[in-house]
């Protein structure tokens, strides 16, 4: 019979379906020529005429390969996001073949769509916890890990992280071959502060786990800019999309106003929202049109309204494939691209791979190197990007005159509490580390510890992020002689109250070598001195290059013994701290460092600049 592919705009196409059909109701048809037509309509996007192909078969037919079909129904049915549907032809397969474990995971799939983790997590742990599952066609090892990890990660986005690391553990103890696993086993271990993070587990060695290391998960563990640029270039090999056709730039005329296009998934309540906000609203658009190419959260904030108001275009790329996206600026007349997330979560780095825009920058997202084939260029200043760092970005830098980072202006605090109100001591001395967990390292940590030994009556506020990291930052603590009481943990907050909190600290204590950014941004803002260490990578020098512009180059330190030495001083000596608070108010805001519309025409001199080179190329 004829098997081509029908096209639902056809006549003949609606037929032979209607002939499929009709095949598939007799009873008579047998599964293999079923599934061949049903592979047709999926590949020619007719997913519901698939869909009723094997319902109608099932529906007609004894065969014992039912559960078969019952399987590649649920698959259509997912993939039409007809997560109910899907989980009901799903079960209806497992009564048929209680023991068929792919059934199982793509059961527990449905079941995570529908909001219902727990259910998914015990279908899951049936298939894991068989040591030979029953398969079609399929490794039983495979099917174990394939329910090993699609747990772990359900469990790490519910922060469970003691759950998800032990299920990793358990998997790799299977396949230690595994890379995606262990970036991420190392990776949780981070955020529970869980030292050392590189603790190996049956036959994955220490150096398996530093080469699966993520490029985030290498800013937080190493100050080594080799290491750091060799982390980009595995993963940049390994995952980003291979383009060798010529640009799709090439050919556009480009006349009139600059074009500055910004691409991110980060345009919402991000780290990146909050700091380029004021960016987009100072943009001259006399001389300049403002592009967003854009992923985003729709996460109904006003912070997103905003961003999205300031934009003379936004265009949506949910769901567009790259090269689509690429051709869309491309389209745009896009003359600068400026990547705002790099290769952080969430990325699409192929975008720029077709190099849609003949000029191509990093910024913010990825304080670091990226080594993506179509950026060319970072965002820096010669504080951030000293000439000795420059053989470790693939990226040539475009020195803006003060500091790299815009921030925002219009950020707004609530009242500050009271002391008594965060459960700080009124009389003490508040050292305090807002960063995230994952950013702790254990030197710094017990450098801290030695810091209130040596500073008494202080205390360490932290950020309560997870009750994993706590018991242990609890237990390292204790190791250095340091109670429990002298570690004050705070919850998370919403923007306001977490920017009044600021002001009953007396020092922000940085991490290394992963340095503050916007939080040393929101710290600097709200009056409240940091002490930072400064090493040899771009991201350990975010802070150094915030106090320069401020214009507290003495809170820059570059050893830990340096680093110890003044936190002891500063925290001995509170007149000290408070001259730093007096300073901060006075002349903080009005600080090359706040002066945001300098900065952003700093940016807009740089970009022209550029783009005029580019068209006078073009």
């Amino acid at each position: 019979m004829d098997m081509s592919t029908p096209t639902a705009a056809q006549p003949q196409g609606i037929a032979l379906v209607e002939q499929w059909l009709e095949l598939a109701r007799s009873g008579q048809w047998p599964l293999p020529q079923v599934m061949e037509a049903a592979s047709r309509l999926q590949a020619a996007g007719a997913l519901d005429a698939a869909a009723l192909l094997y319902q109608s078969w099932v529906g007609a037919t004894a065969s014992p390969l039912r559960h078969v079909a019952c399987f590649n129904w649920g698959a259509v049915l997912g993939e039409l996001r007809r997560h109910d549907q899907a989980e009901g032809v799903y079960r209806m397969a497992l009564a048929l073949a209680p023991t068929f474990a792919q059934a199982r995971l793509n059961l527990g799939h449905q079941l995570e769509h529908q909001g219902r983790e727990e259910e998914a997590l015990a279908e899951w742990r049936t298939v894991y916890d068989d040591e030979k599952p029953e398969s079609v066609g399929a490794e039983p090892l495979s099917l174990r890990l394939h329910a090993f990890n699609n747990a772990a990660r359900l469990l790490e986005q519910l922060k469970r992280y003691d759950e998800s690391e032990a299920l990793m553990r358990r998997s790799l103890e299977l396949d230690p071959r595994q890379s995606d696993v262990a970036q991420h086993y190392v990776h949780i271990r981070q955020k529970q502060c869980a030292w050392p993070v590189y603790q190996t587990v049956g036959e994955v060695t220490h150096n398996h786990l530093l080469m699966s290391t993520s490029l985030l998960g290498m800013l937080d563990e190493s100050d080594d800019p080799a290491l750091q640029l060799l982390t980009a270039q595995r993963f940049v090999l390994e995952k980003v999309t291979k383009v060798s056709e010529p640009p799709l730039h090439k050919g556009r005329k480009r006349e009139g106003k600059i074009r500055i296009g910004y691409l991110s998934g980060d345009l919402h309540m991000h780290a990146v929202g909050l700091l380029t906000a004021e960016l987009y609203e100072l943009h001259d658009k006399s001389r300049f049109e403002i592009h967003a190419f854009s992923w985003s959260k729709e996460d109904g904030t006003p912070l997103r309204v905003r961003i999205k108001a300031a934009m003379d275009h936004y265009h949506p790329l949910h769901g567009v494939p790259e090269r689509r996206a690429a051709e869309m600026i491309a389209e745009a007349g896009i003359d600068v691209l400026v990547d705002l997330q790099g290769l952080t979560s969430g990325a699409r780095p192929g975008i720029l791979a077709y190099r849609g825009a003949p000029v191509q920058v990093s910024y913010l997202g990825l304080p670091a190197t990226s080594a993506l084939p179509g950026v060319d260029w970072i965002l820096a200043d010669r504080f951030v990007m000293p000439p000795e760092s420059l053989p470790y970005h693939t990226e040539k830098p475009i020195y803006l005159p003060h500091c790299y980072q815009v921030s925002d202006r219009t950020r707004a605090a609530n009242p500050a509490p009271s002391r008594a109100e965060m459960g700080l001591p009124q009389d003490a001395f508040v050292f305090c580390a807002f960063n995230n967990n994952h950013k702790m390292s254990e030197p710094v940590w017990r450098c801290w510890m030695r810091v209130l030994r040596q500073v008494p009556k202080s205390v360490l506020w932290l950020l309560a992020d997870n009750p994993f990291a706590q018991a242990n930052l609890t237990h390292v603590a204790a190791e250095e002689g340091i109670t429990p009481e002298r570690l004050v943990f705070a919850g998370r907050a919403q923007p306001a109250d977490y920017l009044a909190r600021f002001t009953l600290a007396d020092l922000f204590l940085d991490t290394f070598p992963y340095n503050a950014g916007t939080t040393a941004s929101d710290c600097l803002w709200m009056g409240t001195p940091i002490l930072t260490r400064s090493g040899r990578t771009y991201i350990s020098r975010m802070a150094g290059s915030l106090l320069t512009a401020v214009g507290l180059p003495d809170l820059i330190t570059t050893t830990l013994e340096e680093y110890e030495q003044r936190a002891v001083q500063i925290g001995n000596q509170p007149a000290r701290a408070a001259s730093y608070k007096r300073y901060l108010a006075e002349y903080g805001h009005s600080s090359p460092l706040f002066d945001i519309p300098a900065i952003v025409r700093d940016i807009e001199h740089e970009f022209e600049r550029l783009a005029l080179e580019a068209r006078a190329k073009a």
